[in-house]
């Protein structure tokens, strides 16, 4: 257990700091696993406070602010500075997040989605002829750079509920970037085989030695431009990355990229604002579940899932001893594909284009949900088709976003009452590829539709300029039902299929009875509204053949979820909290 303390410096809560973030902080001997794989892991306990993170590094970060009498938003903070260091090819500042916070008495969505640039319109992604422009021009360069939200939204929900000094929460991330962090595994094997990141000059000088080889494991890694952005910021505030040198370096890079240049400005950064937004919230069972609104469509699919699995039980389909049954993978799938269809008809950024009908209402609506789940039979349906909720009047077209699967998660109970889930990305792995000041930019606008219209209408989730990009994401905070009493926090990285990930949780701990750590070690299962998709090495081949007797099209492909996740359990008659972290990743969680 580390014993460092960081020491409070003498500041207001946001004024301007006259002095350096305290850098008392000492960097772990021991770095991430040594394996991309799945490891095995058996959770962890703590009876006052906790926080589970995709790195042991941030994890530290996280549990060193709520040593000092932090807050959940304080170890929240201090775990992202981290997350962006050490694990750059999923979050950092140059991108976004959503934040889920209960503060002991309200729950609060947070949005910290990118935006598009004010000049991007609905032909972004397309060729003069119309025709969707290739992936790889989406991915990579300047086109598909938005403006970047995360440090907003942190920054607004510490001005609610911050304890510790602003720059104090920065302390563990500058000490590591100018000190060095020994590289894990997973950041050297996505390094290797990344064929893009290379051709950014101030990437490559950085990723990959004099050859071009990438980092071996265990390669002490130091970022000294890092560290001198995450000074100012600690310094200014968010105004420092919003309104300073830094929006005009993002700007530089974006507009002077030499083959995709994209259109976001100085200007489009300044005008960014994060929001707190209505979150959705249901009850399911004896619980009441909530999430993310849009422009996330996480919260909505998993409700309504959860809304249809209380028509047709999923309960009596429990594993026997981590072993899913055709009868739950059969029921949870189809669920899946009823869910991912209104999705990807209907959800988008809700400050541009309305939810059908009365909203969220009409998409949670019992009698319509329960006309849904009618759809399903003994054998799969294959493909669903959107349903129509009560008062919808207009056509819309069907998405086809890219939504790539590099984001991460974090979990945080702290000793006042308050908890969180946050899901935070730069979208692909290592985002467009591009790096400034120390720091990755984003590709989020590969989260809109490349097309913008189809024979069924426009597209909710076409390209708009200012407008958010529709997201999977789906940090998920749980209650029991009638109380204010936070039993689960949980959320995960992986494109669109985080909501399958999140829902597989929800189910093995509300309906199987599973604590975290063994619902989020099940086997990775679901459908997206294509085929029926089996995590690799994890499922035996007699339940694919029985599958594919009631009429699936199975996929046995890599889920590689990051699952991380705090609940609250009784142990020895005693309630504590126990904290998860996905097999298949780096991440711990650690609290007293």
């Amino acid at each position: 257990m580390l014993r460092s303390k960081i020491l409070a410096l003498v500041c207001t809560l946001l004024g301007v700091f006259s002095a350096s973030p305290s850098l008392a902080y000492e960097v772990p001997l021991k770095g991430p696993e040594r394996g991309s794989g799945y490891v095995e892991k058996s959770g962890w306990v703590a009876k006052k406070f906790m926080v589970a993170a995709a790195n042991p590094l941030a994890a530290d970060a996280g549990y060193e602010m709520l040593k000092q009498g932090g807050s959940a938003i304080d170890a929240a903070i201090a775990m992202q500075m981290v997350l962006g260091l050490v694990e750059p090819q999923s979050s950092g500042i140059g991108g976004g997040a959503f934040l889920m916070y209960f503060d002991g008495r309200q729950v609060q969505a947070f949005d910290g989605r990118e935006t598009a640039p004010a000049i991007a319109t609905e032909h972004l992604f397309q060729n003069p002829d119309g025709t969707a422009v290739s992936r790889e021009v989406g991915l990579v360069g300047g086109r598909s750079v938005g403006a970047p939200g995360v440090l907003r939204m942190l920054e607004l929900a510490y001005r609610q509920h911050g304890k510790l000094p602003w720059a104090s929460l920065f302390g563990p991330a500058i000490k590591l970037a100018e000190g060095g962090f020994p590289v894990g595994r997973r950041l050297s094997i996505l390094l290797s085989a990344d064929p893009y990141l290379a051709r950014d000059p101030v990437a490559a000088a950085y990723f990959y030695d004099e050859d071009k080889k990438a980092w071996p494991v265990g390669h002490v890694l130091k970022n000294p431009a890092l560290a001198r952005t995450l000074r100012e910021i600690a310094r200014g505030g968010a105004d420092a990355f919003y309104q300073g040198h830094i929006a005009h370096d993002i700007e530089f890079k974006v507009t002077g990229h030499a083959t995709n240049p994209g259109g976001l400005t100085a200007i489009d950064i300044a005008h960014y604002q994060a929001k707190v937004r209505p979150p959705i919230c249901s009850d399911y069972k004896r619980w009441t579940v909530c999430g993310v609104p849009p422009p996330s469509s996480g919260g909505i699919a998993i409700a309504q899932m959860l809304g249809m699995l209380e028509v047709k039980d999923i309960g009596p389909d429990a594993p026997v001893d981590g072993v899913l049954g055709v009868d739950a993978i059969h029921l949870f799938s189809e669920v899946g594909r009823l869910a991912y269809a209104d999705r990807s008809r209907y959800v988008a950024d809700t400050d541009f284009v309305a939810l059908p009908g009365h909203g969220v209402a009409s998409l949670l609506d019992k009698t319509y949900l329960a006309q849904r789940v009618a759809l399903i039979g003994e054998r799969s349906m294959g493909h669903a088709e959107p349903g129509t909720p009560p008062g919808v009047d207009v056509a819309w077209g069907t998405d086809d976003a890219i939504e790539r699967p590099s984001t991460s998660q974090m979990a945080v109970v702290d000793g006042h009452g308050a908890g969180l889930s946050m899901t935070t990305t730069v979208e692909d792995a290592f985002g467009a590829r591009q790096m400034v000041d120390g720091f990755l930019l984003n590709n989020e606008l590969t989260d809109f539709s490349f097309d913008s219209v189809d024979a069924n209408g426009p597209i909710a989730n076409r390209v708009q300029g200012g407008k958010r990009p529709r997201s999977a994401m789906a940090p998920t905070l749980v209650f029991e039902k009638g109380s204010k009493t936070l039993v689960l926090a949980i959320g995960s990285p992986g494109g669109s299929s985080i909501i399958n990930y999140v829902a597989k949780v929800l189910v093995g701990t509300m309906d199987w009875g599973l604590n975290v750590q063994q619902a989020i070690s099940l086997p990775n299962f679901g459908s997206r509204n294509g085929p029926t998709e089996l995590e690799a090495g994890r499922v035996p081949a007699g339940l694919v053949a029985a599958l594919k007797a009631r009429g699936h099209e199975v996929s046995v492909i890599e889920q590689n979820s990051g699952l991380q996740g705090i609940m609250r359990l009784s142990m020895h008659g005693q309630e504590v909290w126990f904290g998860g972290a996905d097999p298949r990743r780096e991440g711990i969680a650690r609290g007293d």
